[in-house]
C-alpha cells in the first residue's frame, strides 16, 4: 500500500509518498507526479519510501522529466542510506539535486533560481 500526500509549503509544493514504489505501487505514484508536473518547484520526499524498484525509478525519472518539460524544477530528499545509494550508484543524483532533508532539496530550487543557472 502507498500512501501520498501533497503540501505545499513557502514557495514549493512536496510530495510524500509513504511505502514500497514497486510495480504494484507505481500506477498511482506516477498519477500524482502527472498532476503535479506543472508545479514550477516541486520537492520529492522519500523518507517515508523503504524500497524502490526498477518501476518505481522509472516513474520518479519520469515525473522529473515530465516537470522539466513543462518549465519545473525538481528535487529530492532521501535520508534512507540504502535508497541514496541506490540513487548514486544508478546515476539518478546528476540528473537531480538529492538532498538529506526536506529544506536542503527545497534551498537548492530557490538556489538555482536566485542565481540564473540553467536547469539541466
Amino acid at each position: 500500500m502507498l500512501d501520498i500526500r501533497v503540501e505545499e509549503a513557502d514557495g514549493y509544493t512536496v510530495c510524500r509518498p509513504a511505502g514500497e514504489l514497486d510495480a504494484f505501487t507505481v500506477g498511482q505514484f506516477r498519477q500524482v507526479l502527472a498532476e503535479l508536473a506543472t508545479t514550477p518547484r516541486l520537492v520529492i520526499d522519500l523518507a517515508g519510501v523503504p524500497f524502490i524498484d526498477s518501476a518505481g525509478l522509472g516513474a520518479l525519472i519520469g515525473g522529473i522529466r515530465r516537470a522539466r518539460e513543462l518549465g519545473g524544477d525538481v528535487a529530492v530528499s532521501c535520508n534512507r542510506p540504502q535508497l541514496v545509494r541506490l540513487l548514486r550508484t544508478t546515476g539518478f543524483d546528476r540528473i537531480v539535486t538529492v538532498a538529506d532533508t526536506v529544506a536542503e532539496a527545497a534551498a537548492s530550487l530557490a538556489g538555482e533560481e536566485q542565481a540564473g543557472e540553467p536547469r539541466p
